[in-house]
């Protein structure tokens, strides 16, 4: 059961960090740093470098996991980092959240903090490219990050490097509540998950809980929105959990096992090693994939809207792409479509007039993709909520036709590495 290989390096008072050079592997840094001296609170990250020989050219990648509460280690060992995890806690090649955080200007605070403290221990990637990525509840987190640095930047005046920003990508999120949760029926009624009468009594009853959610966004008001979440679950979601049964909210096609509809009990092993614990820099502190403390903070922040962070940003030229699995239930394609569609923004219609077009990765279909100026909207065939995870191939191409801002389609896309943050 021998860890990861990590060794100290030297940091200021307010972070510790660690480098790796295993034979194989690619130069990694993990540790914390520390973001609001209010709170004392730490962030941790977990970096890896391009297997590239070019690598210094190449843009910086910050992907953040949903929940919300739930770890980005998740998506290190399970989507898209260099590893995973052997039946025997070895590693092949292949965040601890803080306890106060109540939403998303909050956690877009914390992230600026992230990002310069990063980049005064990391100057030699402080000019290069950044992109913004996530999934899940990633949609109400990567908009406000992105939003939040850009907001820095408009006021630096040229006084201090600008942080570049030049985009941010989302996967299965949840970002418009409203326009998201009314066609939660109908895709359900598509996947035979409810029968039609169903279909239609949740459709009916629906503007109950679209009046609440419009409520929310209108007063922002903390117990407002937290009665609207449990309103719009109980009579949207509940219903239809009911009547599917077992199934796993995040795949359709699978069975949900256990909390988390998926087994990730290698990783709590693996994780819980205090060798492992000791070599990553996180000394005694325990590791959970997700908290429920952090998510019951966050829960009146759940049913707001962030669609309208994007379309100032699109505005500004930000490049966006949102896409989703086709086979997850919880953040559906067809409710991510629906809020990109109506987002009013300079060219909406021309957006909305844009051809679905198939793209391709080794000669096969991997998916469809609609798209026109800066913004696309990308479906991806054989995943689920967790796409790098459900078709890695797939995945690792769509963002490096983002990162080069080439189209995905018709052509396909060789794959090559991209340097990537995980933080938590």
């Amino acid at each position: 059961m021998k860890p990861l290989h990590l060794r100290t390096v030297a940091t200021g008072p307010y972070s510790s960090v660690n480098a790796s050079f295993p034979s194989s592997a690619p130069q990694q840094y993990s540790g914390y740093f520390q973001i609001n001296r209010t709170y004392a609170a730490e962030m941790f990250f977990f970096y890896f470098s391009a297997r590239s020989a070019h690598r210094s050219k190449l843009p910086l990648v910050v992907w953040m996991t949903g929940g919300p509460g739930c770890s980005s280690e998740l998506a290190v060992f399970y989507e898209n980092g260099p590893f995973k995890i052997t039946e025997d806690l070895q590693l092949r090649e292949n965040d601890d959240p803080r306890d106060r955080v109540y939403d998303e200007k909050v956690v877009a605070a914390d992230m600026l903090d992230f990002m310069l403290a990063f980049y005064q221990k990391f100057p030699e990637y402080a000019g290069r490219e950044l992109y913004i990525t996530g999934e899940s509840y990633g949609g109400h987190y990567v908009p406000a990050v992105s939003a939040g640095i850009l907001a820095h930047n408009r006021k630096q005046n040229n006084a201090s490097p600008l942080i570049n920003l030049e985009g941010f990508a989302i996967g299965n999120g949840l970002t418009d509540p409203l326009k998201q949760y009314s066609l939660y029926a109908d895709f359900s009624a598509s996947k035979g998950l409810i029968d039609e009468a169903l279909r239609s009594s949740i459709n009916t009853i629906f503007p109950v809980c679209g009046f609440l959610i419009r409520a929310c966004n209108s007063l922002s008001w903390s117990p407002l929105c937290y009665f609207a979440l449990l309103v719009c679950q109980q009579t949207v979601v509940g219903p239809i959990q009911l009547a599917a049964g077992n199934f796993n909210v995040y795949d359709v096609r699978k069975e949900c096992i256990g909390p988390l509809c998926y087994d990730f009990s290698r990783l709590d092993d693996y994780l819980a090693q205090p060798s492992v614990r000791e070599a990553l820099g996180v000394d005694d502190r325990s590791w959970q994939s997700c908290s429920p403390d952090v998510y019951q903070d966050m829960s009146s922040d759940i049913m707001k809207n962030y669609g309208g962070l994007v379309e100032p940003q699109l505005e500004a030229g930000m490049r966006v792409m949102i896409y989703a699995g086709v086979e997850d239930w919880i953040c559906n394609w067809l409710g991510n479509r629906k809020w990109l569609l109506e987002m009013a923004w300079s060219q909406q219609a021309e957006f909305v007039a844009a051809p679905e077009r198939n793209w391709t990765v080794d000669g096969r279909v991997a998916g469809s993709v609609q798209a026109h100026g800066p913004l696309s909207f990308v479906k991806v065939y054989g995943a689920g909520h967790m796409v790098p995870m459900d078709a890695g191939r797939s995945a690792l191409a769509m963002l490096q036709s983002f990162l080069r801002d080439e189209p995905l389609a018709p052509a396909a896309r060789k794959p090559a590495p991209v340097a990537g943050v995980s933080v938590s």
